[in-house]
């Protein structure tokens, strides 16, 4: 009997099939998502959306940096306990960045960032109204708890929104964001705090945080890669976490960030003690110059991005931490020019091995991106809190050499640890080549 062939135009065809099903399935069209390319506007709105993100998370969080000479001197404390006002805002965020990631499973990475910094913003504009030395301390810990919601996504968001080709790019300009929004903050808050003391100075850091967060909210464009998550649960959440703790290359990327993180802040915190005593005895104002060192960050974070194609992620980790070895080592004489210079390599330094580091764990985490970024905020933030404390007491009993060295030898452990946990790729070429740079690093 002859096929009866239905007739021409009618009955769905394959390809229109095909978009029908990713229209009704969002996880389809998530997983069919290849990622805005660089150059596209949405690229650009998301990097300048995340730019402003981190002007309002890293100005806030570290808005006592630059005046805690004035502020110990203020409220009578010690170093390490004006320290605390840092060092608790990081603990509140390490506390967080976990929770805020399996939130922003369910509900979304654009909702759950605009959550975190529209709730910071309010707490940073109370910080200057605090009537003690511990409910300051306790404001800026409710401070860093909500902007967990920041860090903790912003990497995830990335991956998933931007083309894979260009995710350590993306990644690095990111970094380089939050390098101004740090750079900002504390530039505003050193001559405020010299002129009208520190609670002026925090008030000025939330003023301009609050502009940032305006922008942000403006900018950053709706997700087109998310997929909501399931509920798993308490168990599921401890599997995914566990899958990651297993995983021997992102335990490297985690003790680097504790180790690189803490040497970092506690340079940053007591430097500036240093600075204001003998032999130097710089106002506050000129200190707070001091963090125009960002600057090198700024740019080695987008370098040591692009020098990923050529060397692999592995070899540029390891000459940031060298760098930064190197440029602590000149902060060891007596000249403000040679300390100086030392300060620009030793922030260079860091920030190009975090913008790998950061960007590196969304790649080798192939599910629960969210999870491996926050894990790696968490070790991040961890190593802020109680290294950037800790080496208070370095400083505080042994000196400014004392300091150095240890932070030095926490750099040395960290090359060590990542040329073990990352072994060198095979020699390819051609394709094959930037393709295993691209997947191995």
């Amino acid at each position: 009997m002859p096929r009866i062939s239905a007739p021409t135009g009618t009955g769905p065809r394959p390809a229109a099939k095909n978009a029908a099903n990713l229209a009704a399935d969002p996880a389809a069209n998530a997983a069919a998502w290849a990622g805005h390319p660089k150059g596209s506007t949405a690229y650009r709105r998301i990097l300048a959306g995340l730019a402003f993100a981190g002007v309002a998370t890293f100005a806030q969080l570290y808005s006592t940096q630059a005046v805690l000479p004035l502020l110990a001197a203020d409220l009578r404390v010690s170093a390490a306990e004006a320290a605390l006002t840092i060092s608790l805002a990081t603990v509140g965020l390490a506390l967080t960045v976990l929770p805020w990631s399996f939130l922003a499973d369910r509900i979304g990475r654009v909702r759950a960032m605009m959550w975190g910094i529209s709730a910071a913003t309010a707490l940073g504009l109370l910080v200057p109204l605090a009537p003690s030395f511990p409910a300051l301390l306790c404001l800026r810990m409710l401070e860093g708890m909500a902007l967990g919601g920041i860090p903790a996504i912003a990497i995830a968001y990335l991956n998933e929104e931007v083309n894979k080709a260009h995710a350590a790019v993306a990644a690095g300009s990111y970094v380089a964001g939050i390098t101004l929004g740090g750079l900002a903050g504390r530039l505003v808050a050193g001559p405020a705090g010299e002129l009208w003391g520190w609670r002026a100075a925090a008030l000025a850091v939330s003023v301009l945080a609050t502009g940032a967060a305006v922008l942000f909210l403006v900018l950053v464009p709706r997700a087109k890669g998310f997929t909501a998550a399931a509920a798993g649960g308490f168990r599921g959440a401890l599997r995914t976490l566990a899958g990651h703790g297993r995983n021997p290359r992102l335990l490297a990327l985690y003790v680097q960030a504790f180790l690189l993180m803490g040497g970092f802040v506690a340079v940053y915190n007591y430097l500036g003690f240093r600075l204001s005593g003998e032999p130097f005895s710089l106002p506050a104002t000129a200190i707070s110059l001091i963090f125009l060192a960002y600057l090198s960050g700024t740019v080695s974070a987008r370098w040591a991005a692009g020098l990923t194609s050529r060397f692999g992620r592995r070899t540029v980790l390891i000459a940031g931490t060298a760098l930064m070895a190197g440029g602590l080592a000149l902060t060891l004489t007596e000249q403000l020019a040679a300390i100086l210079a030392g300060l620009l390599l030793f922030t260079g330094g860091f920030f190009a091995a975090h913008s790998i580091g950061s960007g590196w764990t969304g790649l080798i985490a192939t599910t629960g991106r969210a999870q491996a970024a926050s894990l790696y905020n968490l070790a991040y933030y961890l190593g802020s809190s109680v290294l950037g404390w800790a080496g208070g007491l370095v400083f505080q009993r042994f000196g400014w050499t004392a300091l150095a060295l240890t932070v030095i030898g926490l750099a040395g452990a960290t090359a060590a640890i990542t040329a073990v946990a990352h072994p060198a790729p095979a020699p390819a070429t051609g394709t094959a080549a930037a393709g295993r740079v691209t997947a191995s690093g």
